[in-house]
């Protein structure tokens, strides 16, 4: 059986493509899923790929992933800077989890610039834009792999 990534998408990233394109590019999410599923495929792995603008359901899918003995790319948008709700659900997760963002955090304004999502990620990709998700795919596949031996 394939490995299961659940890639799980927060607030406002309905709106990539339209929202600020300065920052985040006018891919839209839908390219994302797109290129995300093809590649899973290619990695051999199954995806889920999902996106909510709702803090209660980011944590539902969390912790149906830990059920799922999933692995996570999570690109948690603005539940990165003060959910501990989506931390302490991430904190279940056993298999990697990688978190991705679109710009460079670092180079944001202060109050974008420390996710706590970060504290329990294996690997943080950001400022790549949407080629991320890509590199956390691979990240994963690479991971699983090693971890089979």
């Amino acid at each position: 059986m394939k490995p299961l990534v659940y890639v799980l998408n927060g607030s406002n990233l309905n709106m990539l493509g339209k929202r600020e394109p300065h920052l985040y590019g006018t891919t839209t999410l839908d390219q994302v899923k797109d290129s995300v599923c093809t590649l899973a495929t290619e990695l051999g792995l199954n995806s889920d790929f999902r996106q909510t603008n709702h803090e209660g359901v980011m944590v539902d899918w969390i912790q149906e992933a830990f059920e799922s003995d999933a692995a996570v790319v999570i690109n948690p948008a603005g539940f990165s800077f003060s959910s501990i709700p989506v931390l302490d659900a991430l904190k279940l997760i056993r298999q990697p989890l990688i978190e991705v963002h679109i710009t460079n955090i670092h180079q944001r304004d202060v109050l974008y610039r420390h996710s706590l999502v970060s504290q329990v990620a294996r690997g943080v990709i950001c400022g790549l834009g949407t080629d991320g998700y890509l590199l956390a795919m691979r990240a994963v596949a690479s991971a699983l792999a090693t971890a089979r031996g």
